[in-house]
C-alpha cells in the first residue's frame, strides 16, 4: 500500500509540474549609433634631414678620394663633403707620362720629390738629378743645398697638425652645439 501511495504522490507531483505556467520574459531594445569622424592632417614642413652630398670618384684615373658626412638634429642639419688629393698617385701618373715621352731624367726628378725615393736613390749611389746635373755633380749640389731636399711628410705636416687640431676643435664645438639644440 505504501507503494501505491508513493506512486500516486509522484504522479501528482509530475502532473503539477507539467501543467505549471512557463516563465516568459519579453524585452525590446532599440539603439541607434551615429558616429561622425572628421580627420585632417597638415604637414607644414618636411621632416628634417641632412643629406650627404654625393662625390663621384668612380673614374679610376683620378687621384682623389671623396669624403662626405652629415649630422641632423630635430632643429638643425649640417652636411658637407670634399675631395682629398693623393699626391703620391699624382706623382706616379706624372712620372709615368713623362717617362713614356722619353724624358727619363725628368721622370726620375718627379719621383725624387718624395723623401723616401730621394733617400733610396741616395742610398743606391744614384742621387736624384739637381737642376740638370746627374751623378756625382748632382750629389755635390744636393749636399751644398740641403734646404732644397724634399722633406718627409712629418716635417711638412708640423704646421698642418696645428691646422688639423684647430679644425677638430671647431668640429667638436659645432657638434656640442648641435647636441645642445
Amino acid at each position: 500500500m505504501f507503494r501505491i501511495i508513493m506512486a500516486v504522490l509522484v504522479y501528482a507531483l509530475m502532473m503539477s509540474i507539467s501543467f505549471a505556467d512557463p516563465i516568459v520574459t519579453q524585452s525590446t531594445s532599440t539603439s541607434t549609433v551615429t558616429t561622425t569622424t572628421k580627420g585632417e592632417t597638415k604637414v607644414k614642413s618636411p621632416p628634417p634631414s641632412a643629406i650627404t652630398p654625393s662625390i663621384n670618384a668612380s673614374n679610376s684615373d683620378l687621384c682623389t678620394v671623396g669624403v662626405a658626412g652629415a649630422v641632423q638634429t630635430q632643429i638643425l642639419g649640417i652636411s658637407g663633403g670634399t675631395t682629398v688629393t693623393d699626391e703620391n698617385c699624382e706623382r706616379l701618373k706624372l712620372s709615368k707620362t713623362i717617362y713614356d715621352m722619353g724624358m727619363k731624367v725628368a721622370a726620375v726628378s718627379i719621383m725624387c720629390q718624395d723623401k723616401r725615393v730621394f733617400d733610396a736613390m741616395k742610398m743606391a749611389g744614384t742621387p736624384c738629378p739637381f737642376l740638370g746635373k746627374i751623378g756625382k755633380d748632382a750629389s755635390d749640389a744636393w749636399d751644398k743645398n740641403p734646404e732644397l731636399q724634399p722633406k718627409s711628410k712629418k716635417e711638412e705636416d708640423s704646421l698642418g697638425d696645428q691646422v688639423v687640431k684647430g679644425t677638430v676643435a671647431g668640429i667638436g664645438l659645432a657638434g656640442l652645439l648641435l647636441l645642445i639644440l
